[in-house]
């Protein structure tokens, strides 16, 4: 035997044992690390933010084209991950199955609560919270092409109570809203800068529908056209937000609507559930209340999430931006005013376009003409239709905003590429009539 081969044996299997691993070992170092799976993420410089507001957002692994924008208002006390790891969880696991965007606007102060009582939370653009949160949905709009026809709002307590008021302010921006444990648009009115009004805790400020609708329509004045579609829920036994709150909330709702407030319908989906129907049935109908016999300040509970899913249409396919075939109407000399705004990088940018009618008639159908600065060309755009996409554009009216009330305003917006200069778009005319601009 040769007592030399055995080691020179075992030698050539180690080499050939170590050239093994050092290929496994390259191998493994080409392979693509996998993809981060999606998670609740903050976002910073999302726009005019006065009262400080947190901004995150939840974002699929597999977005839908155009998707629809769920706004998630959290409860006082709360906050972004309390409601998106907790009683919000449902919404999430849908966005991952359906493929929306969720917003969450995250209260700063202390007790984190909304801010739905002072003067300035209470007006469209007035200076308080809903103007940040506003903020974030127009970022998030640009950001992620939502579905601007399909962008809703859902809020728990003190979101809640913000989720009215949303939908009061800004009717032209959102078509559905689902409030748990709320109170109406305005109820929590203050003029002592408290965020408190026992009086509408505890379910006592009564007022009738028309004042209720009243008070709604105070926020945005000279709006009118369509409000969003309204779903609530609350427990019989709410000493929080006292249960009459809800039947307040139903007047109002009903009055902005201009719908009987006797229900089409009445059933029980689950025993302790008492559902009502006010305008039309069906699952998105116009307003949907729902009573939770012997249930407080506990809202929502398991299974209730599924029927705010389907009711604010978050299970539906994108909708389809047409022109309006509305004959546009004249513009008074004088009679409009608009503000653009830029958000520049690199070679993109973002502008968002406000226009306002400062005449005393209501623009029907509009079209906007500006001029884009040499470089700038438009690859996509929201709330408008945009042709062409360089040089001298028209913006056109979608469907859902063709009316322009006096003293009131539309925001449209667009992404673009640029070559070097970022400047705003000029030589604003709306309907053939030039615009003032500041």
């Amino acid at each position: 035997m040769n007592t030399r081969s055995c080691p020179d044996r075992f030698g050539l299997m180690a080499l050939i044992a170590a050239l093994v691993l050092l290929i496994a070992a390259v191998a493994l170092s080409l392979v693509p690390p996998p993809a981060q799976a999606a998670s609740l993420t903050r976002v910073t410089n999302f726009g005019t933010n006065p009262t400080g507001l947190n901004m995150y957002v939840y974002v699929p692994d597999r977005v839908a084209p155009r998707p629809a924008m769920l706004v998630m208002v959290h409860f006082c006390g709360g906050s972004a991950s309390a409601v998106h790891n907790g009683n919000g969880r449902d919404y999430v696991t849908a966005a991952d199955r359906l493929g929306y965007v969720i917003v969450y606007p995250e209260a700063t102060r202390d007790g984190h609560c909304f801010d739905v009582s002072t003067p300035n939370a209470l007006r469209r653009n007035g200076g308080g919270d809903s103007t940040g949160i506003m903020s974030m949905v127009s970022y998030a709009r640009q950001r992620y092409n939502a579905d601007a026809a399909r962008i809703v709002v859902a809020g728990f307590s003190s979101g809640a109570m913000m989720t009215n008021v949303l939908a009061a302010q800004y009717p032209d921006v959102f078509s559905a809203g689902s409030a748990f444990s709320g109170v109406p648009a305005g109820c929590f009115a203050t003029t002592n800068g408290s965020l408190w009004n026992s009086q509408c805790s505890g379910g006592n400020l009564l007022k009738t529908p028309q004042q209720w609708g009243d008070q709604a329509r105070a926020m945005y004045p000279g709006y009118t056209g369509r409000y969003p579609r309204m779903q609530l829920w609350h427990g019989t036994t709410d000493t929080t937000l006292a249960y009459p709150n809800f039947g307040e909330e139903l007047d109002q709702w009903t009055n902005l609507h201009g719908v009987s407030r006797t229900p089409v319908s009445t059933d029980q989906p689950q025993p302790s559930w008492t559902r009502t129907r006010y305008g039309t049935t069906g699952t998105t109908a116009t307003i949907e209340g729902i009573s939770i016999q012997g249930t407080g300040h506990s809202l929502p509970m398991a299974g209730m999430l599924a029927y705010s899913i389907a009711f604010l249409g978050l299970d539906k396919p994108p909708t389809t931006t047409t022109t309006t075939t509305t004959t546009t109407t004249p513009v008074p000399a004088g009679g409009c005013k608009v503000t653009a705004s830029v958000s520049a990088w690199n070679t993109g940018l973002t502008e968002t376009i406000t226009i306002a009618n400062t005449s005393a008639g209501a623009v029907n159908g509009w079209q906007l003409r500006f001029t884009l600065p040499g470089g700038q060309t438009i690859t996509s755009g929201w709330s408008a239709n945009y042709s062409p996409t360089s040089g001298e554009v028209t913006a056109r009216n979608a469907d859902y905003n063709a009316q322009i009330p006096p003293n009131g305003s539309v925001q449209i917006g667009f992404q673009a590429t640029h070559t070097g200069d970022s400047a705003a778009a000029g030589e604003f005319t709306l309907n053939g009539e030039r615009c003032a601009v500041g």
